[in-house]
């Protein structure tokens, strides 16, 4: 199992790096969990098929879509005190807002049509998901939407490369429907040395830590959530 890049910043406080380690406890949790979702055994066990693919990617759609609007919260929602932490939310927000076209793009190429990833209603996973985050990033100063940014981050720097290899594999087209997820897993690395700059910023007591831990499991447990509810749907 793989945790998502270690610190590099040797000037990291303390409490941060406590938080780090906690963090990373809970990556590897999740990754136990995401192990047990029936549509990612079949990835891993070799009988994934086409309309798997295509029925994971217009569940994921709706989720990534969602995803600007929650850390364009975040970044509103600090204050005065929080302006540098803003900037780099804000800027984190302008690098995904556009990614859910490139997750359609490998939707048709996997043969998917048009019209049925862009009426694909939220799953329940996704539901919940997105209420929470909505809900923790209008609070003032969410410095634990890092927790957050933490656990979808790390799914594109350690699993995206890995799973696009194996759709590959799975559904082969010319040119490959992965795009979505290899652009994540060689530009997520990036994003996580931000969320480090962040978390020594923002990671002071104890009790930021455990904001910060918390959030991270709960998002790390509505996401397999929405992974799994991929099949309890009956639309597609």
């Amino acid at each position: 199992m793989n945790a998502p890049a270690t610190l590099t910043t040797p000037d990291m406080n303390e409490q941060a790096q406590q938080c780090l380690q906690k963090l990373m406890r809970v990556w590897f949790d999740f990754e136990r969990q995401v192990g047990r979702v029936p549509i990612i055994q079949r990835l891993e066990r070799g009988t994934f098929t086409q309309d798997d693919y295509q029925r994971l990617l217009c569940h994921l759609r709706q989720q990534v879509i969602e995803g600007g609007r929650w850390i364009s919260r975040s970044a509103s929602s600090f204050e005065r005190d929080y302006l540098d932490v803003r900037s780099l939310v804000i800027g984190h927000a302008k690098d995904e807002h556009q990614d859910y076209q490139m997750l359609e793009q490998d939707y048709l190429r996997a043969g998917g049509s048009e019209d049925t990833i862009q009426t694909q209603v939220a799953n329940l996973g996704t539901e919940a998901l997105h209420s929470f985050l909505m809900h923790r990033a209008s609070l003032p100063n969410p410095i634990d939407m890092i927790g957050a940014m933490w656990m979808i981050e790390g799914l594109g720097q350690k699993m995206a490369g890995s799973w696009a290899d194996r759709i590959d594999e799975a559904v082969p087209t010319t040119p490959p429907c992965t795009q979505f997820m290899r652009y994540h897993a060689e530009n997520d690395e990036q994003h996580m040395n931000k969320l480090y700059a962040m978390l020594d910023r923002v990671c002071r007591t104890d009790a930021d830590g455990l904001r910060i831990v918390k959030t991270a499991r709960v998002v790390g447990r509505l996401y397999a959530l929405q992974l799994e509810e991929v099949d309890h749907d009956d639309t597609l």
